[in-house]
């Protein structure tokens, strides 16, 4: 009989859905499980068969956990908010919410036809008001306590999207969405203190099982470093403070750096005699990314200040100050003390302006043409501290300039606060007013939400404002605080904000009172197993563990960390082995394996494609093997014996195949997990026949890859009560997954002369004698004397001869 999976797979994702067997209970005796993938953002071009691979996976473990007697949360909504949504709607004259409507519909019929258990029930976007004003009301309370705050501050400005960027969305010097030039705009913006907690960013990552790799990416893109501040006096009176993490190379400072866009270029402007040269270079650095201004291979620029110089603290000697793109305002205070002798960059520059470089970290090797740089060593031209080793120097330096008054130690971050504004249409309001009595005001809770007016145009505004800046009606209201006039802000909160709490939503996502009450937070807290793309470890999970940090310091929520696991998984490529693209035209629409293979073998298929957390290409020849093994498991219905229980003979491989099952699927090794389901099939084969418990077992096993085909098989074939999603995942006993042989190797002199099967449970002498009667061996060591016999159980004997 064929298997026919366009009847059965519908059917069964009918059953499911109206038997409410994917919905999790809020509070139960079971132990709860909280499995997650990451929010997806429903766009127009719908799935290809990259995006089935992580929610498949976390689907296995979420089927696997009910089975084993969990309460499991494996929940879905939508990510909608954002700038391709709005930019579709631009194009095409259609309201993003309706776009989003139809992006959602489809994207859940896709989802859908694969059978991933999904709790539907507590299914939401990021666009619902019910859901927004819970994100605005957590906008709120950040905004209470400080950590929410307008700044007017240089800010990356996409020159197609007319919108600002943080500078994780600035990728390679353009925009990461429209890949359009981006340039430096000053501009008064929302920033979240994300600094605030950095230190804590980075110890919290002891509690939690994280990657290694992904580790490293949050603790780099954190960047803490340790140094000193030292305050350099300029010629004008002033202070110029910079940061360094090698104060021990201060002997070696003979220049100085500072930003384009440092504050005290407009302080000292009637001091500066090339004014002009001054302001065309800070016009030439503000078209420039962040990106393009720090890669170390490009030409170093800049422009000396004339008329303006400062005094090393420590030599008392005077030297120049200059402006370059390669210092950043936002890194430090804005500029650097420049030490030729020790730093790729300053030498090069250096050369370049003809400027003093001198050696203070013996072994430094400076040479004409280039240099190494130089973190051990003894210190020389460094006055008093000569002799001293970089550590101690640094040390000594630091505890000098402490009690001078010319310095301070200081721990400093990479990271900056998070640029929160968008100066678009579709996303969320940001629930404050400004009252010219009174300042920003935040709009009292009991108004939240606060809902986007509908609006003719989308298109954002020549001079950087939001279009919702063309709303007088909806703009202007009155002050809560003094009742006098007010308005709305206008910018509207980043994509990154609904996903930055998502998850805690799902714990309760039709409460109306909280954004989830203090029950369901303490129940479900935190998310057992997050899965999702290497490309989101440094932005989305930071911004997440952020909020989610802040929250627990109000007593919001009952863990300091969100996510207890984090896994992340490669791309499927196309079958050339390039990323699925339109433009490369190798996409593979999902929709078309499911028609002509079915859900359980684009499943199987993607679980067996290689190892999870790498990148693997998409096979044709791979999908229809997959579809065979599904058709010779339908098959096993043919030869169905009329014994009891497990045979004598299978009892081994079906401990073994659970057991490997069970333990591979933990640790994402879905591929040969399958592989033993195959390995197992191939013994029944074997055996000709089997039965009905041995197929219940291989059933439960194959459940959670290929839900859709077992649910028929134990429908059709009466394997037992209710339905394969209801069972219990089987136990293995471990003296049943013994081999009772073993392949040993035997060496002679330690080269591999000769295998042999032997009792698993073989002793020394035993296994040394089988080895010398074997016919190879017995040969090799003819006439020679044995001088010493090695035996390591169950691997190999090695005979010494001479």
């Amino acid at each position: 009989m064929k298997y026919e999976h366009k009847a059965v797979e519908p059917k069964w994702q009918e059953k499911w859905e109206e038997a409410g067997v994917f919905h999790a209970v809020n509070g139960s005796d079971k132990p709860k499980y909280y499995a997650l993938i990451e929010f997806p953002y429903p766009s127009g071009q719908g799935l290809h068969v990259g995006h089935p691979r992580p929610y498949t996976a976390l689907d296995v473990v979420a089927r696997k956990r009910r089975l084993q007697g969990y309460n499991v949360l494996y929940p879905i909504g939508w990510d909608a908010f954002g700038l391709p949504t709005e930019n579709y709607a631009i194009k095409n004259h259609v309201h993003p919410a309706e776009v989003t409507k139809q992006n959602i519909a489809r994207f859940k019929k896709q989802i859908q036809s694969l059978g991933i258990s999904f709790d539907w029930s507590r299914e939401f976007s990021t666009t619902d008001p019910d859901y927004y004003k819970w994100t605005q009301w957590i906008f709120l309370q950040l905004f209470k306590k400080g950590l929410a705050y307008k700044k007017e501050m240089n800010v990356n400005w996409c020159t197609s999207c007319k919108c600002v960027l943080a500078n994780e969305e600035v990728v390679n010097g353009v925009c990461e969405r429209c890949g359009s030039e981006v340039v430096h705009k000053v501009k008064s913006q929302w920033m979240m203190k994300i600094t605030e907690y950095a230190q804590r960013l980075i110890d919290d990552l002891d509690l939690v099982d994280y990657p290694e790799r992904v580790k490293a990416q949050q603790k780099n893109w954190i960047g803490r470093s340790t140094g000193a501040e030292v305050d350099f006096t300029t010629s004008t009176g002033d202070k110029l403070t910079v940061y360094t993490t090698r104060p021990d190379t201060l002997y070696g400072a003979t220049y100085m750096v500072v930003s384009p866009e440092h504050p005290y270029l407009e302080k000292w402007e009637d001091k500066l005699q090339n004014l002009d040269a001054v302001r065309a270079y800070q016009e030439q650095a503000a078209k420039k990314s962040d990106f393009e201004r720090t890669e170390l291979a490009k030409e170093k620029t800049g422009v000396k200040l004339e008329g303006v110089s400062a005094v090393n603290p420590l030599t008392g000697k005077e030297i120049p100050i200059f402006i370059s793109d390669y210092v950043l305002v936002s890194y430090g205070t804005g500029a650097i003390m420049a030490v030729p002798a020790h730093d790729t960059r300053d030498w090069e520059f250096a050369r370049k302006f003809d400027l003093p470089i001198i050696e203070v970290v013996q072994g430094g090797n400076v040479q004409e043409e280039a240099f190494t740089d130089c973190d051990t060593g003894v210190m020389v031209n460094s006055g008093i501290f000569d002799g001293l080793t970089v550590e101690d120097a640094k040390k000594k330096i630091t505890e000098y300039l402490e009690q001078s008054g010319i310095g301070r130690s200081k721990v400093n971050y990479k990271l900056r606060d998070w640029v929160f504004s968008r100066q678009r249409y579709w996303g969320e309001p940001i629930p404050v007013v400004y009252c010219e009595k009174c300042g920003w005001v935040p709009l009292p809770e009991s108004e939240l939400p606060l809902k986007l007016p509908e609006v003719e145009s989308y298109e954002p505004t020549d001079n950087g404002e939001s279009p919702l800046a063309h709303m007088t009606d909806w703009v202007n209201t009155t002050c809560p605080h003094c009742g006098g006039p007010a308005k709305r802000e206008t910018d509207t909160m980043p994509q990154w904000a609904g996903s930055s709490w998502y998850f805690l939503r799902y714990m309760d996502p039709h409460n109306s009172g909280a954004f989830a009450s203090k029950e369901a937070l303490d129940y479900w807290s935190p998310v057992d197993w997050y899965n999702g793309g290497m490309e989101h470890t440094t932005l989305h999970l930071l911004y997440s563990r952020f909020w989610h940090k802040f929250l627990f310091d109000q007593g919001l929520v009952p863990t300091p960390e969100p996510y207890q696991k984090r896994t992340s998984h490669g791309m499927i490529l196309g079958e050339n082995g390039e990323k699925m693209s339109k433009s490369r035209g190798n996409v593979v629409n999902p929709d078309e394996i499911v028609s002509e293979y079915g859900a359980d073998t684009l499943r199987l298929y993607e679980m067996f494609i290689g190892d999870f957390e790498k990148a693997a290409p998409w096979s044709n020849a791979g999908i229809k093997g997959c579809r065979r093994f599904v058709e010779r498991y339908w098959n096993l219905q043919n030869i169905i014996s009329r014994e009891k229980g497990v045979r004598k003979e299978l009892e081994g491989v079906f401990h073994k195949t659970i057991k490997k099952v069970s333990e591979d699927t933990e640790i994402l090794k879905f591929n040969t997990a399958i592989a033993a389901l195959m390995t197992l099939m191939n013994a029944v084969s074997e055996k000709g026949d089997i039965t009905k418990e041995e197929l219940r077992l291989f059933t439960i096993l194959l459940n959670p890859f290929a839900p859709h085909i077992t649910e028929e098989m134990w429908a059709l074939c009466g394997l037992g009560e209710g339905l394969v999603a209801q069972q219990t995942w089987p136990e293995y006993d471990e003296e049943k997954c013994k081999d009772d042989t073993v392949e040993i190797v035997v060496q002679v002199c330690g080269k591999v002369r000769s295998r042999l099967n032997v009792s698993a449970d073989i002793q020394k002498d035993e296994a040394i004698a089988a080895a010398k009667a074997d016919p190879k061996i017995s040969a090799e060591i003819a006439g020679k004397t044995v001088v010493k016999e090695i035996y390591v159980p169950g691997k190999l004997v090695n005979i010494v001869a001479k």
